[in-house]
């Protein structure tokens, strides 16, 4: 009870027994989540507040942010003046996701040139990417990876400026930002209903971004929690008792252990997902999760993809965990398939996440095989609910996202 979120938790706890008796648990934990300002939450480590510039290439985007193990960063606006406002210092958040539908559209654009190419032996391979039918990360697939390899080192790829050629893979200003006045609520439900993976905490005072709050940051507040009256009353219900999963298993989506990993990242790219698991045999049972942040292994370390032509879904985890172990780095690409049952707790569930340091478990039946899977968006919107005409003019003036951005 000593850390800073487990004293967090004990302002809920002094707020949950002041209540009135009438209020639902549901009701009281709103209640209580709307009473404390967002100032309250644990400041992010230094390393999670990173800033890339405008003018940073594509290239050096992708460093930073594997560098720092993160999967997003602001974009600060170099020639914005020392004294601008937050909004002018700031352009928006460039993320992975961003970037690997910039980098998943370019896979195609070189792979039709190549399948267009000259002739010759890549000419070869292209004629019969074409003729079986392949393209775009298919076809490029076939062609054995060189279209990854030419791209990564290419001089358009390390000239790619972050914000003027992929632009519409990120958010824009003024991208949505809390106050520090802003409730507990407020965050929560943008963190889950309102499906924003981070949150940039502003000081107005100051002109700057005081904080980053991230789901992540959330499962492990309410890890530190357990104990606390108002915790143990929403966390020993079972997940069939919150209707989780929420996602059936017919809605899952996966990718076979023999298809193209860079299936996998064009599904989670079309399904607006952070990741999918790696299945076998009929698609019941899983042998491993590729997320969204496994695509810098492809980006920061391609040696994977010259060991690994043509690489499967299966043999990039096992190319990962072999670099992983030789680098002696941890990953949770190391832990295998993380799971659950429908009949466990979600504060097992949260204790599971917050503990691998993972974003998703899949939900198994007792043979195995896929019944769902459980995000922490999941678990944050089964903690509050929005109350009518809740948002008012929050979102006013906020610009939208743009058409083609996936996040």
């Amino acid at each position: 009870m000593s850390s800073p979120e487990a004293k967090l938790g004990l302002k809920v706890e002094d707020l949950w027994d002041i209540q009135e008796p009438q209020l639902s648990p549901s009701e009281k934990l709103n209640s209580c989540f709307e009473s404390i300002p967002v100032s309250s939450f644990p400041p992010a480590p230094p390393s999670q507040v990173i800033e890339i510039n405008s003018d940073s290439s594509l290239a050096e985007a992708v460093q930073t942010l594997s560098k720092h193990k993160i999967l997003s960063a602001l974009v600060r606006n170099v020639e914005a003046p020392d004294d601008a406002s937050w909004i002018d210092k700031y352009i928006g958040i460039v993320e992975f996701p961003g970037i690997v539908v910039w980098l998943l559209h370019q896979s195609e654009v070189t792979a039709l040139k190549m399948m267009s190419g000259s002739a010759g032996a890549g000419s070869v391979k292209a004629n019969a990417a074409v003729g079986n039918g392949c393209s775009g990360p298919e076809a490029a697939a076939s062609m054995g990876g060189s279209f990854f390899e030419t791209l990564t080192s290419s001089k358009f790829y390390k000239s790619t400026k972050v914000v003027q050629d992929i632009s519409g893979s990120f958010r824009w200003a003024p991208f949505l930002a809390l106050q520090k006045s802003d409730t507990f609520l407020t965050m929560l439900l943008l963190l889950s209903k309102y499906k924003m993976k981070s949150l940039p905490v502003v000081d107005l005072g100051e002109g700057k971004i005081e904080n980053i709050i991230t789901q992540s940051a959330v499962v492990h507040m309410l890890a530190e929690c357990v104990g606390l009256h108002w915790f143990e009353n929403w966390g020993t219900k079972k997940l069939s008792e919150l209707g989780l999963p929420i996602m059936k298993p017919y809605q899952l989506i996966k990718v076979h252990e023999e298809e193209p990993v860079l299936e996998a990242f064009k599904r989670m790219r079309e399904g607006g997902i952070g990741g999918l698991p790696v299945v076998i045999g009929n698609g019941q049972k899983a042998i491993g999760n590729i997320s969204i942040r496994d695509v810098q292994f492809l980006l920061a370390a391609p040696e994977i993809y010259k060991d690994y032509r043509s690489i499967t879904a299966k043999n990039f985890l096992t190319a990962v965990r072999s670099y992983l172990k030789e680098h002696q780095e941890e990953s949770p690409m190391l832990l295998g398939t993380i799971t659950c049952r429908k009949d466990d707790t979600i504060k097992e569930v949260i204790m599971r996440l917050d503990s691998k340091k993972i974003h998703r478990i899949y939900v198994v039946d007792e043979d195995g095989n896929l019944e769902g899977v459980i995000t922490l968006r999941d678990i944050i919107s089964k903690l509050v609910h929005e109350p009518r005409g809740y948002f008012g003019d929050f979102f006013d003036g906020v610009v939208p996202l743009p058409r083609n951005s996936s996040v």
